[in-house]
C-alpha cells in the first residue's frame, strides 16, 4: 500500500497501524537496539514509485522502519513524504548485486544500494529478516 503521509490525517494512521502495527514503544526499541534504518540510497523502483521520485532533481533515498507486524519504508518527493507499506506476509526481500537490496510488496519494489564499507545496513536488513521470521513462527496456522 502506497500511501501519501505527509499530513497528520487518522484516517491513513489508522490503515497503517492496521497493516503493520502501532511504533515499538521506547523501551521495545531500547531492546531492539533502534527500529530504523540508516540513510538508503534506491537505485531502482517499480513504475508507480518510480513516477513521484523523478518529479524533482535530488538523490532518491529512503529509509525503513520496522513495526510489530511489519515494515515502512519512507522517502520523499516534491516536499511531500510517501510510505511503502509492507506487512511481513507480503513481504519479499532479495539480495541481488554487490551490496543492493530488492523489496517487495505485490507489483510495488524498491532496491536500495547499501555503501561496501557501511556494515549497519546490512546489520539493518538481517534484523528485518529475523523480526519476519519471528513473527512467521508466532503466526503460523498448521493446515493438517
Amino acid at each position: 500500500m502506497l500511501l501519501n503521509v505527509s499530513y497528520n490525517d487518522p484516517t491513513i494512521k489508522e490503515k497503517i497501524e492496521n497493516e503493520v502495527g502501532k511504533p515499538f514503544t521506547l523501551k521495545e526499541r531500547w531492546n531492539l537496539k533502534g527500529v530504523g534504518s540508516p540513510k538508503l540510497f534506491i537505485t531502482s523502483s517499480s513504475i508507480e514509485i518510480h513516477n513521484l521520485l523523478i518529479l524533482d532533481k535530488y538523490i532518491n533515498s529512503c529509509n525503513i522502519e520496522i513495526r510489530p507486524k511489519g515494515v515502512i519504508i519512507r522517502f520523499r518527493s516534491l516536499l511531500e513524504t510517501f510510505a511503502l507499506v509492507i506487512p511481513y506476509y507480503k513481504l519479499s526481500l532479495y539480495k541481488g548485486k554487490k551490496d543492493e537490496y530488492s523489496i517487495y510488496r505485490d507489483h510495488y519494489f524498491i532496491k536500495i544500494k547499501a555503501a561496501p564499507t557501511d556494515k549497519n545496513v546490512h546489520k539493518f536488513i538481517k534484523k528485518i529478516l529475523n523480526k519476519k521470521a519471528e513473527f512467521s513462527a508466532n503466526n503460523s496456522t498448521d493446515y493438517l
